[in-house]
Parts: structure tokens; sequence; C-alpha cells
């Protein structure tokens, strides 16, 4: 189960706010029980809902060009915090928030530094970024919808 920290920090790398907003609607569903830890305002009523305006905010987002690097400083900083958080969520689940935190850390470089390296390599082969980036939204949304099921 506590695998699941480690894929939730790879979604968390590549969509920010798409870790955040899957963990949001398994904690409302019940699928993950957050209730009485530090975390449990991730299954509050209206989270789910907020954190996925958010991320599909940042799904349109990606697409511009005038997005910057996942990779900057700012960028890169978000995706450990969400990484991290949503890791942490899961590990409370299984009765140890560190070792979540720090698999979902671990999740977020792979998925960040992985992501960027897979999604140039693919604009490199399709000759275009557009149809790179529904590919990488795909597997991040598959992959996380993955992780609420198992929960």
């Amino acid at each position: 189960m506590i695998v699941l920290a480690l894929i939730i920090g790879i979604v968390a790398g590549l969509r920010a706010m798409l870790a955040p907003a899957a963990i949001a609607w398994a904690a409302a569903s019940s699928r993950l029980q957050l209730d009485g830890s530090w975390l449990a305002f991730l299954g509050y009523r209206f989270s789910p809902w907020v954190l996925s305006l958010l991320a599909v905010g940042e799904l349109v987002t990606d697409q511009l060009p005038s997005t910057p690097s996942r990779k900057v400083p700012v960028q890169f900083g978000a995706r450990l915090v969400s990484g991290g958080v949503c890791g942490a969520a899961i590990g409370v689940g299984s009765g140890s928030w560190v070792i979540g935190l720090l698999l979902g850390l671990v999740g977020t470089v792979i998925g960040t530094l992985g992501g960027a390296a897979a999604r140039a390599r693919l604009a490199a082969a399709f000759g275009s970024d557009r149809p790179a980036a529904l590919v990488e939204d795909a597997v991040a949304i598959l992959a996380a919808a993955a992780v609420v099921l198992m929960l």
C-alpha cells in the first residue's frame, strides 16, 4: 500500500495539482482515512472540488508556451510540496506518514525529471510539444485514478 505514495509522488511530478485532487477525492469518498490527522482537510466537503478545479486549470495552462519549465525552483518546489503532502496522506492511511512523505518526495523527483525528459523525447518524435503534453496528461490522470482505486 505504501508504494502508492511513490506513485502519487510521480503524479505530482507530472502535474502538481492532480495529485492532491486525487487524494482529496479518495479521502472524501472514505477510500483513504485522514480523519483526526493533520491532513484531514483533504477530505473536507469542498476540498476535492476546489483541488479538481485547480488541476483542470493546470492541465490547460500546461499547454501554453509561456508556462515555465517544471524544473525551475518555484515549479519544482510546488511539486515537491504536493508530492510530499500526498505521499504523507497515503502514509497516514498506512500508519506511517513519514515514510509516505519520503516516498512522495522521491516519486516527485522521478516524475518531475523523468517526465520532463520523456516529454522532450515524445515532442521530438511527434515534431510538436502538444501531443507529447497530452500523452503526459493521460499518463498522469490514469496513474492518479489507479492510486485512488487501489486505496
